[in-house]
């Protein structure tokens, strides 16, 4: 009954967070009348949780940084390390979307942000809009999977798996997943005949290099002083910042600091500097340092806005998270979730066929319902099923998440593909049509994510 209503109401047009609170509350009221004030109490008691608080600071943490001038830096930071492969362009978009990821923590905000400057200039230089936005949207579906991420908070939470674990578990497929994207490029280039987009120089490509040097090594080498030093972890990292900023000065480094967010994030969280909802707070300070103080490109009237918007998308999603956990409730309270689970595992005791079958389902839905909610109904329902198949959490965590940013691809309520249709004034069926060839190297990644949890379970195993 409440999955009939809930299906009725979002027939009829209505959000999906409208959908389940309403089914919710007429099943309540008619059905078990119970009294309507239930509903709201489990709403406010499923946002009243401290890992939730992360959410609005990397909302505003990834608003600052793409509203800071940080966009461009990043472009042609990726241009002068892959922009002189065949096929330039499209080097430059996926590398481009694996350091932003590592900013914004959400597919639309890639999306709309880097997205309009890599298609504007994959256009001025002569690619197709289709391919400039099958790319782009492809390589969008990093934003989460990179930490930090929006949905590995809210998995976790729901889940009560550590979120660190999770952004640790997200390193090693999201560069999979970019390398799979770049070979589907080459493929491209090779087939159509592309060159390069810009002549190659030594000395910009080894300055490249160099940044990429300083992002990979300086953690490295702050661990091991923090491991040997007699100094307090809290000075050595903040001596190591210093020498960061005076080498970026000396150097005019094109992106090395906003790089390096998820690098403080991931380090801080790990040695036990914050937690991930104060690695939230501190990656706003990072990008106001920068913004306000180092590049200078925020003033305070921007910033006002940038809070406005930043409150308007918190409003959202957490609306949506409380809809999703009265529903979720629900579907627990009635006996949906236990029959579910009693139905999956008297049709199969496999791990990989029950993976199997949970792929197809979360991108089923995730072309229907947005990752937040998608994710808030769909823990509860397997979650359970994972403990009793002795599936790992963060594994499983990791397959959810990235089956949902696909489905962010496709109609009928795909964000990104609207986005998209939007910036490059597409429409959305040629916009569908352009991203078909790109789900080779996602559902190719997705696979492999799958059925070799090593590959994610790998770094956090290692440092946890």
């Amino acid at each position: 009954m409440l999955k009939v209503l809930f299906l009725i109401l979002m027939s009829g047009g209505l959000p999906v967070a409208i959908a389940m609170a309403g089914a919710s509350l007429i099943y309540l009221f008619f059905v078990q009348s119970s009294p309507p004030f239930v509903v709201i109490h489990r709403m406010v008691s499923g946002i009243d949780s401290f890992p939730l608080l992360a959410v609005p600071f990397f909302i505003l943490a990834g608003n600052l940084m793409n509203n800071a001038g940080i966009t461009n830096r990043i472009y042609n930071y990726a241009l002068a390390l892959v922009g002189w492969l065949k096929g330039g362009l499209g080097h430059v978009n996926v590398v481009g979307s694996v350091v932003f990821a590592g900013m914004s923590g959400t597919a639309i905000a890639d999306a709309a942000g880097l997205g309009t400057v890599e298609i504007k200039a994959m256009r001025d230089h002569g690619y197709s809009k289709e391919f400039a936005v099958g790319v782009t949207a492809a390589s969008a579906t990093l934003g989460p999977i990179i930490p930090p991420s929006l949905p590995f908070v809210i998995y976790g939470m729901m889940a009560n798996v550590s979120v660190g674990a999770l952004f640790l578990a997200g390193i090693l497929p999201g560069i999979i997943m970019a390398l799979l994207m770049m070979v589907t490029v080459a493929y491209f280039a090779h087939k159509n005949g592309w060159g390069a987009d810009v002549r190659f120089e030594g000395s910009r490509v080894l300055k490249a290099l160099i940044e990429t040097a300083v992002v990979v090594l300086w953690p490295v080498l702050l661990w091991v002083l923090v491991k040997n030093w007699e100094w307090p972890a809290q000075a050595t990292v903040a001596a190591a910042l210093v020498l960061l900023f005076v080498a970026d000065r000396f150097f005019k480094f094109q992106a090395v600091l906003p790089i390096m967010t998820p690098v403080l994030l991931i380090g801080g969280m790990t040695t036990g500097v914050f937690t991930p909802t104060e690695g939230a707070i501190a990656a706003c300070v990072w990008a106001m340092v920068l913004g306000f103080f180092w590049y200078r490109t925020l003033h305070f009237k921007m910033f006002v806005k940038i809070c406005l918007d930043t409150v308007e998308t918190t409003a959202t999603v957490l609306f949506i998270v409380a809809a999703a956990s009265i529903f979720g409730w629900m579907l627990t309270a009635t006996g949906v979730t236990t029959a579910i689970s009693s139905w999956v595992l008297g049709f199969t005791k496999e791990p990989w066929v029950f993976l199997l079958l949970a792929n197809a389902l979360m991108l089923f839905v995730g072309c229907f319902l947005e990752p937040t909610a998608a994710i808030t109904i769909l823990v509860p329902i397997l979650v359970p099923i994972c403990q009793q198949l002795g599936i790992d959490l963060v594994h499983f965590g990791l397959v959810m998440v990235l089956n949902l940013m696909i489905g962010l691809l496709h109609p009928p309520m795909g964000m990104v593909l609207f986005v998209l249709a939007r910036v490059a004034q597409l429409s959305v069926e040629r916009t569908t049509m352009a991203i078909l060839p790109w789900l080779i190297p996602l559902l190719g990644s997705l696979a492999l994510i799958t059925y070799l949890p090593a590959l994610v379970l790998w770094l956090p195993k290692l440092v946890y």
